[in-house]
């Protein structure tokens, strides 16, 4: 039988009892904790959200057009000008159209003339009271005529319906247009500001006239803007499916330009009409997520020690997550700096928690 040394028996015992203690080297020190920030969860009735991107536009937008072809005399804005009501914005060239209301005009003068005779003639038993009634007609028709060609000169103008901003410009001068085909869109800033966005058919349900809705843009960063629903689709777009959503914004004193793409969080209506009593927690408080499971970093009883948990979570609310699981009112999770730590690791505390 072999036999091993005493040393290397004592040396063995000696290395087996300080395994049982970790050495003060690896135990962590205060100095070597984590600095942290940490907020206490909360309980708290949150309303439900849905977030959406959208587009801003003036609420109501026209496209104008003259009423009669031709060839563009004039067009006064560009797109991005602001127009007043009443204000001339294009028209056609008039050579054809005066000549339409000269022809039209003598029409009318020819007819009376012939009535005026006939009417003479019919009192020396010339003409017969059928032939006075035919010219009658036609002097009608004649007049009808008339005002039809002073109609279409009078829209081939194209002037400002209310106040407010060139959307869009369709031609250019010179061009020659059909009758009803759009030069311009016009949108009435009068009318307020509308964000125009879509949601699935499972928060549609939900949205109600009137909700109350956040809306914020990139161009404005940091700025948001208050809103409500003011219009809900009855059908759903053919293309997507999805249901259009019109939700009308306050512009607070901003310089609002059509297109500006908007990101919206609409209130829905429940059974209850929030979540009563949600247990609430920061998004900043998520390490990672999966669907509804999610982790989180919670300090114990000291503040000095942070332990990983995992956490059931439901819808996000602004800057907030429900947790349905895994955490109790009261406790503390980390905020910041919770991507830097393990299970058991040392943290302090600094600057405001709850």
């Amino acid at each position: 039988m072999r036999r091993v040394p005493v040393v290397a028996l004592a040396m063995a015992a000696l290395l087996a009892a300080c395994g049982d203690r970790p050495h003060p080297a690896s135990r962590p020190a205060a100095a070597d904790a984590e600095p942290v920030r940490a907020t206490r969860v909360e309980n708290a009735r949150v309303a439900q959200q849905v977030r959406a991107i959208g587009v801003l536009t003036t609420r109501d937008e026209v496209r104008l057009a003259f009423k009669i072809g031709g060839i563009i005399d004039s067009i006064t804005v560009d797109s991005g000008d602001s127009v007043r009501r009443g204000q001339l914005l294009a028209a056609l060239k008039s050579g054809e159209i005066d000549a339409s209301v000269a022809q039209a005009a003598e029409g009318v003068e020819k007819a009376r003339r012939d009535l005026e005779r006939a009417k003479r003639l019919r009192a020396d038993e010339v003409a017969t009271e059928e032939q006075v009634q035919d010219l009658t007609t036609a002097y009608s028709v004649a007049r009808s005529s008339l005002e039809a060609a002073r109609f279409n000169a009078r829209f081939a103008r194209i002037e400002a319906p209310a106040d407010g901003v060139v959307l869009q410009r369709l031609s250019e001068k010179d061009e020659l247009v059909q009758g009803g085909q759009p030069v311009l869109v016009v949108g009435a800033t009068s009318s307020g500001w509308v964000v125009r966005t879509s949601v699935a058919d499972r928060d549609i349900v939900r949205v109600r006239l009137g909700n109350p809705a956040e809306v914020s843009f990139d161009a404005f960063a940091g700025q948001p803007f208050a809103g409500k629903v003011t219009r809900v689709a009855a059908a759903a777009d053919p293309l997507n499916g999805t249901f259009e959503v019109e939700v009308e914004v306050t512009q607070g004193g901003a310089r609002f330009v059509r297109g500006l793409v908007a990101k919206v969080t609409l209130g829905l209506d429940d059974e209850a009409g929030a979540f009563a009593n949600s247990t609430v927690v920061p998004l900043t408080a998520l390490v990672d997520a999966d669907g509804s499971v999610a982790t989180v970093f919670v300090l114990d009883a000291a503040g000095t020690v942070a332990h990983r948990r995992q956490v059931t979570v439901g819808p996000v609310v602004g800057d907030r997550v429900v947790v349905h699981a895994g955490l109790e009112p009261g406790q503390r999770v980390v905020t910041e700096g919770a991507a830097w730590l393990t299970d058991g690791h040392a943290v302090r505390v600094v600057g405001s928690s709850g």
